[in-house]
């Protein structure tokens, strides 16, 4: 009965995400505000460094950018995710969310390392009303420090994140955590530490393939691993502790762990609902996707951004010639998610759900 039941609800899912298809409608706009990054993780999809990158937009640009999407869009339909690099090393980003949040009334969130979140910037953030902050802890101690490349970061990260609880201005404080073979077995053990701290939300993924990951697959998790995980999930949903806990990605899971794990059923929705604009100006979907002339849709500098998002974005949408459509869960996978999508062999490079199924 169960079974029919999700099976059932997984019909009408795919109705409403048949829609969103055809509609496109922009939800969710990310921001990328930078490269420049003061750690240097052994996962990050777009190889962010400390290095500086002499063609990222200016203050001035950004600001026109986000003005001619508050002409053209309905700003309170959609949601600003700043990301990096780390946000915080941009030394403008308080003066352009002060416009973007304050004078166009964009609702916003910020990803975030968590090692610059000092006083100074606390009080900053909270005078341009962010709504959200999800910080990355990667493990204990010492596996998080050298999962991130900072010695040290992990006290100062925890410091910082009591500091926020008492500024107390935040309607949600996140904390995502990068699952792999160096910390699963850190996971109990990091939970009841959060769940002290008042963490709101603990998003958990799997390491994927992409970026500076495929330097470091013996990281990546085993089919057993990632069922622990997944399980793990479960079990502490059915808990219902103070801190609330999700599987952070969209890749189809099956099931048994989809509804489970997840808010929802869901499948990826970048370049459909998802876009952003990259440091660079790049007109864009999900920053983890792999970027060429194929992905890369348009740039701000020579592009309005509606323009682009209006008539362009067809590699995303349309999936009617992905090879695996004749799998029994494409209505509700749609091929899975996008940054792990092989471009030229037309196939995911990595299937969660096959890897579960064996």
């Amino acid at each position: 009965m169960n079974k029919i039941l999700k099976l059932g609800e997984m019909a009408v899912l795919a109705k409403q995400k048949e829609k969103e298809m055809k509609s496109h409608t922009l939800k969710c706009l990310f921001w990328e505000t930078t490269l420049t990054c003061n750690a240097r993780c052994k996962h990050c999809g777009s190889y962010a460094e400390t290095k500086k990158y002499e063609d990222q937009l200016t203050t001035e640009e950004i600001k026109k950018v986000f003005k001619d999407i508050a002409e053209d869009f309905s700003v309170k339909n959609i949601y600003l995710n700043v990301t990096g690099g780390e946000p915080l090393v941009r030394k403008d980003l308080f003066e352009v969310m002060d416009y973007v949040a304050n004078d166009l009334r964009f609702k916003w969130g910020m990803t975030t390392n968590g090692i610059l979140l000092n006083e100074q910037n606390i009080e900053k953030l909270k005078r341009t009303n962010i709504d959200t902050i999800s910080i990355s802890i990667d493990g204990l101690e010492e596996t998080h420090d050298d999962f991130r490349g900072v010695k040290g970061s992990y006290k100062t990260i925890i410091e910082n994140i009591k500091k926020l609880k008492e500024a107390n201005f935040l309607n949600c404080l996140m904390v995502t955590t990068v699952v792999n073979k160096e910390n699963i077995n850190q996971l109990e053990e990091l939970s009841n530490i959060l769940e002290d701290l008042g963490i709101d939300l603990w998003r958990l993924l799997d390491m994927d393939p992409i970026g500076r990951a495929n330097d470091n697959k013996d990281l990546l998790l085993s089919k057993e691993e990632i069922k622990y995980m997944l399980n793990f999930i479960k079990q502490k949903r059915k808990q219902k502790e103070h801190m609330y806990v999700k599987y952070g990605c969209s890749g189809f899971l099956g099931l048994d762990y989809e509804k489970e794990v997840k808010h929802q059923y869901s499948c990826c929705l970048t370049g459909i609902n998802i876009g952003s604009i990259l440091y660079n100006g790049d007109i864009f979907a999900c920053p983890n996707v792999p970027r060429n002339k194929k992905t890369i849709q348009g740039n701000v500098r020579n592009d309005r951004f509606k323009d682009v998002w209006d008539n362009k974005f067809e590699i995303y949408r349309n999936k009617e010639t992905r090879k695996c459509r004749d799998c029994k869960n494409w209505d509700i996978c749609l091929g899975g998610a996008f940054h792990t999508w092989n471009l030229e062999e037309n196939k995911p490079n990595r299937c969660i759900y096959k890897i579960i199924e064996g």
